[in-house]
């Protein structure tokens, strides 16, 4: 609506500019031609090529009978820029030119027919077409900006989404790998103590202290991943091997039978895969507890000169695990997103012989962005 009242004040203003100059420069019996080519500049938005052609036609046609339209010149420059303008604005076909092209030529031969200068109708029309085609342009610019700047304004949110899923997948993972292992320690023993109340007190106290170490450790993670949502340069070192060491110990001291083998180069391991070997230690060892109570466990760390190979492998368990169910599937999730970022590939599944495995291969050189 707002661009069809502009039209017709366009129109209506082309129209009694014919009037008035018809009115100070030239004859008013013959103010029909320039005022038809006023009241044409409302059409010329939505019908360029036809408000353009009309215009020429025109002029060379008023011409023809010895006069240009409004009887004078000085009326026609102004109506002739203004369509020659209007051309250079709105006409998409041809690149505009052609609207420049007929303008100029009308202009000449109405010049020639009138007997009038040739020389203001080669400029004024070509000045006028110049302008509008400027104005077009920068019109294209600023809306191909505008539309750019949307598009990096949807790109910022997406990536500010995506940003936090991340950020929530991460806690999730630190989450799981705090709570569920010490969680699992914790149940194995604290049932392990319920059948050994009345027969051996002595082994029951050791169960109870067994579980108090484990809530401790735990203690201390979550006082890690506190720290790592607060501030990630306040989280201290990263866990290497020598805490894998510590990690199989205590799964050892909880009842666990498992066994720890450390083979090859193991110096010089970058913090990023020292902390995936950590935790790929751990869930396969959480796991263990939680599938595989009384099953051997075999843990093996060997390092080459290309990567550290993690391997964690149970044997097959006799009966119903205790916490089958327990799992919701997250730790291995979140473990192929650590050795991912590092790189890496991860491998877990069942065995021939029954028991489960899981293998984790980390490159030695660890990318940017896991650093």
């Amino acid at each position: 609506m707002g661009l069809r009242r502009s039209d017709l004040r366009l129109g209506l203003a082309g129209a009694l500019f014919g009037i008035a100059a018809a009115l100070v420069w030239g004859d008013v019996a013959a103010a029909g031609p320039v005022v038809a080519m006023g009241a044409a500049l409302g059409a010329s938005r939505r019908h360029p090529i036809a408000t353009w052609a009309f215009a020429s036609t025109v002029l060379v046609v008023t011409s023809a009978f010895g006069s240009l339209p409004g009887d004078d010149a000085f009326a026609t420059y102004p109506l002739v820029a203004a369509h020659a303008f209007c051309a250079g604005r709105w006409d998409r076909r041809w690149g505009g030119w052609g609207g420049a092209v007929a303008l100029v030529a009308a202009g000449v031969a109405a010049a020639a027919l009138a007997d009038d200068s040739v020389v203001p109708f080669l400029f004024v029309p070509a000045t006028g077409w110049a302008a509008g085609r400027a104005l077009r342009e920068r019109e294209l610019v600023a809306a191909e900006l505008m539309r750019r700047a949307q598009e990096l304004e949807d790109e910022r949110e997406a990536y500010a989404s995506l940003s936090v899923r991340y950020e929530r997948a991460r806690i999730a993972s630190e989450l799981h790998d705090i709570v569920a292992h010490a969680i699992s320690v914790m149940v194995i023993q604290a049932s392990a103590g319920q059948r050994l109340a009345l027969r051996d007190p002595e082994a029951t106290a050791e169960t109870f202290g067994v579980i108090a170490s484990a809530a401790r450790q735990a203690e201390q993670d979550m006082g890690r991943l506190v720290a790592l949502l607060g501030d990630r340069d306040a989280i201290g070192p990263a866990p290497d091997l020598t805490l894998v060491e510590e990690l199989v110990a205590r799964a050892a001291g909880s009842g666990l039978r498992v066994t720890l083998r450390l083979e090859g180069e193991r110096e010089g391991l970058p913090a990023p895969l020292t902390e995936a070997a950590y935790h790929v230690v751990q869930e396969g060892l959480t796991n263990a507890l939680r599938y595989a109570a009384g099953a051997a466990v075999h843990v093996v760390v060997r390092g080459d000169r290309e990567a550290l190979v993690v391997e964690v492998a149970n044997d097959a368990t006799q009966g119903e695990p205790a916490l089958a169910g327990i799992g919701a599937g997250t730790g291995l999730h979140g473990l192929r997103d650590r050795v991912g970022a590092c790189g890496g590939s991860l491998e877990a599944g069942p065995e021939p012989g029954g028991g489960w495995r899981v293998r984790a291969w980390l490159p030695r050189r660890v990318g940017a962005a896991a650093s």
